[in-house]
């Protein structure tokens, strides 16, 4: 495909997602456990901090963070095997002189959505280690997210356990559940966030785009930020999927490449936003389906979903569902909607994954896109642990939100002692 760089566009211009400028003169330090690809230090990054160390068990999410963020060091390693202290002494950081800690653990042993939640899952156990680090830097502040269902685990048991272990510590703990589409992300995406601070409680980001969603889980109604008509009029309009991938080049099954140039201006300020000024864009592919998959397609309208398709055509186990459950399935996308929760598969039996206006399944480019990446964000290894890395990520707006709270935070307090002595 031919390469192309736009510099129209003079209809288009960015807004309230933009991240603030940085107060501080010199960029604030964190550290990222469990981080993947690198979708919260890319947020972060856009906020104006510094990442010292990353550390994941995937090779090949450890790969995609080394080559987009160069400067940072990235070590593949359990992190049951990492001595935080040995660490802290590596990177020269006393105790107290790092701004921020950042991460959650793996999120399959927490989720609603896993297909068993056995309290005896040893990733359940993995939020130790991170309170280790903890305790080990002293950070004058932490991010801890994670998904919802972590809320419900063990009746409540071990999200306690969390926020007492963090209490132990001497941080001050506030929690909310966060809403993709509130900071600009065109994807039902909810993420449970605590902030610990030394100084006091700390405020999450306030929404900047309307968005309504059903949050049908434990703490949906306490813990999420309610949003009303009043709000509608003050706030950016939200961002959909068109938005988001309209622009992308049109692909059939089977075609794309890892470089591919832009065929076509950007029809929004999202995707003005994320395109790389150089033209290109990476891991832009599409797959190739199945037979009997490609005819299932063909029967699912924007917006539909398996409930269109004729039953002799469905999968023998789905042939017995009631209209009512697996919603996503089999679903296609709407330009006027939001998609669903990026997963970390591109199969049409697990989610809503076929293009709006085309005969295929979502690109990584195009699952990135609505994970807010910007295109210049490089994802290395097979294709398959390309959509992991992506469907694992922390939106990239969400996280530079977050970012710019807990700047604000720390710029007020900059000149307060931790109610902490550090050892």
């Amino acid at each position: 495909m031919e390469k192309r760089s736009s510099t129209r566009n003079r209809g288009i211009r960015l807004v309230a997602s933009e991240p603030t400028a940085s107060l501080y003169r010199a960029p604030l330090s964190s550290i990222d456990l469990f981080c993947g690809a690198g979708g919260i230090t890319q947020g972060f990054k856009q906020a104006g901090y510094n990442c010292l160390y990353a550390n994941d068990f995937m090779p090949e999410a450890i790969e995609t963070f080394r080559h987009n963020h160069p400067a940072t060091l990235a070590e593949c390693k359990s992190i049951e095997d990492v001595s935080a202290t040995a660490l802290r002494k590596k990177l020269g950081i006393h105790k107290g002189g790092l701004d921020v800690l950042v991460g959650g653990p793996p999120c399959q042993g927490f989720s609603i959505n896993a297909p068993s939640r056995f309290l005896s899952d040893p990733r359940n156990n993995l939020f130790k280690h991170y309170a280790r680090f903890v305790e080990e830097f002293s950070p004058k502040a932490f991010v801890f997210e994670n998904v919802p269902g972590l809320l419900s685990m063990g009746d409540g048991a071990i999200f306690q356990s969390i926020l007492q272990v963090f209490n132990e510590l001497g941080y001050h703990i506030s929690v909310k559940i966060l809403f993709g589409p509130h900071y600009g992300i065109p994807q039902e995406r909810w993420r449970l966030i605590l902030l610990g601070s030394q100084y006091s409680e700390m405020a999450h980001p306030v929404p900047t785009h309307f968005a309504k969603g059903r949050a049908n889980f434990r703490g949906g109604g306490t813990l999420t930020i309610p949003l009303g008509a009043a709000d509608e009029k003050r706030l950016s309009k939200a961002v959909n999927v068109g938005d988001a991938i309209r622009d992308l080049p049109k692909l059939s099954m089977g075609e794309g490449a890892e470089e591919v140039g832009y065929t076509a201006d950007a029809t929004s300020a999202y995707a003005l936003r994320l395109r790389n000024p150089d033209g290109i864009t990476f891991n832009h592919f599409a797959a190739k389906l199945s037979k009997q998959n490609v005819e299932r397609m063909r029967h699912v309208p924007a917006g539909g979903s398996w409930r269109d398709i004729p039953h002799e055509l469905l999968p023998s186990g789905m042939q017995q569902a009631r209209k009512s459950d697996h919603t996503k399935r089999y679903g296609r996308l709407s330009f006027d909607g939001f998609s669903g929760t990026v997963l970390t598969k591109c199969d049409p039996h697990w989610g809503t994954v076929f293009l709006p206006d085309q005969e295929r399944t979502l690109s990584v480019r195009e699952a990135a896109r609505l994970q807010s990446f910007p295109d210049q964000y490089r994802f290395l290894g097979s294709r398959v642990s390309q959509y992991v890395q992506v469907g694992n990520a922390v939106p990239v707006l969400m996280a530079t939100a977050i970012a710019n709270a807990v700047r604000a935070h720390l710029e007020m307090n900059a000149n307060t002692r931790p109610l902490f002595a550090h050892g």
